[in-house]
């Protein structure tokens, strides 16, 4: 058994899993300065919206703990790599969960300052989605060279910056379906007409960025331009045409689609991701160490690995009972 292999699909299950569930929780944060404490309908919009997270935007973060925990483990050479050269963004995006957290408690509980957590919920999300991103384009731009990353600024470039916006846009998009599926009235049509615009602009984001990747990244381009691999990979365009065009669709629709957008857009995140690993494999940090070079030694995780496939049934199990029990729709009755 491949033990690399192995550890590397749980780190990328574990990171995609956080990116789809966290995403949309984001998402939401940061689409909430556009929406409405009273609408035409005299609801609070900004309320629904957080109301409809509420249940499950803590057991999301789990899945970022996991990633952190097995990188840590298998990867020990990665781990210590990003850390020492990513300290500044990981930092800023943990204190912006966290203060995102504290908002989510007190916005409902302080009518006097509401208006402040409300800002706080909605920069929280968009500061963490933004450092997200910025690591993002770090590992796969600038720290993917190989010199020393002697500068402690030295990832803020101008890719990096521009993932950084590319993942707001894209967590928009997952925010704005979920409260599609999630609300009804005034505020499913305003999600509707924001989905539609996110809609572009990911896509906007996802053609420069991948364009960048392969005018910077000579061997992203030979695995993508040259056959037999780019033969291989053209199923990903595939996907992501067909789930732009079911998407749209579907917004533009005038009944009410559910969850069926969310699902749409995920699949949109799974295919970048997709295209991203296609990309770079076998190195985890791009150009730098590949998989083989960088796994610990077989004793530590082999040990660990009985413990995480424990870890995976359970936790999954528990974010299904926790979606089910907390599915349709939300109103202002629902408490937190």
């Amino acid at each position: 058994m491949d033990i690399a292999l192995v550890y590397l699909l749980l780190i990328g299950f574990g990171i995609l899993v956080y990116v789809l569930l966290d995403g949309f929780s984001l998402g939401v944060g940061i689409l909430s300065p556009f929406l409405k404490s009273d609408n035409n309908e005299g609801i609070d919009e900004k309320a629904i919206a957080m109301k409809s997270l509420s249940h499950i935007w803590d057991s999301n973060q789990t899945w970022l703990v996991f990633g952190g925990v097995v990188l840590f483990v298998a990867f020990p050479a990665v781990y210590a790599f990003v850390l020492s050269n990513l300290y500044l963004p990981i930092i800023l995006m943990l204190v912006a969960l966290i203060f995102r957290g504290v908002a989510f408690e007190f916005r409902f509980k302080s009518d006097a300052s509401q208006k402040l957590w409300d800002l706080s919920f909605s920069f929280g999300s968009i500061l963490a989605t933004f450092c997200q991103g910025l690591v993002l384009g770090a590992l796969v731009g600038e720290m993917s060279s190989q010199k020393t990353m002697a500068d402690p600024v030295e990832w803020l470039t101008p890719f990096s910056i521009l993932t950084g916006f590319a993942l707001v846009a894209g967590y928009s998009l997952l925010g704005s379906c979920w409260l599609v599926g999630k609300t009804e009235g005034a505020l499913q049509l305003r999600a509707k007409n924001m989905a539609k615009f996110l809609l572009l602009a990911m896509l906007a984001f996802l053609a420069v960025v991948s364009i960048w990747m392969l005018v910077e990244q000579p061997s992203i381009a030979e695995r993508w331009l040259m056959i037999p691999d780019s033969l291989l990979l053209v199923p990903l365009p595939l996907f992501t045409l067909f789930f732009t065009y079911k998407l749209w669709s579907l917004l533009k629709a005038d009944e009410d689609p559910g969850l069926k957008p969310l699902a749409y857009a995920m699949g949109l995140f799974m295919t970048a991701f997709g295209g991203l690993v296609a990309g770079v494999f076998p190195y985890i940090i791009p150009g730098r160490l590949t998989i083989w070079e960088a796994i610990a030694p077989d004793k530590s995780v082999y040990f660990t690995l009985v413990g995480i496939l424990i870890f995976i049934p359970v936790i999954i199990a528990y974010n299904i009972y926790s979606y089910r029990t907390f599915s349709g729709k939300t109103s202002m009755k629902d408490g937190y």
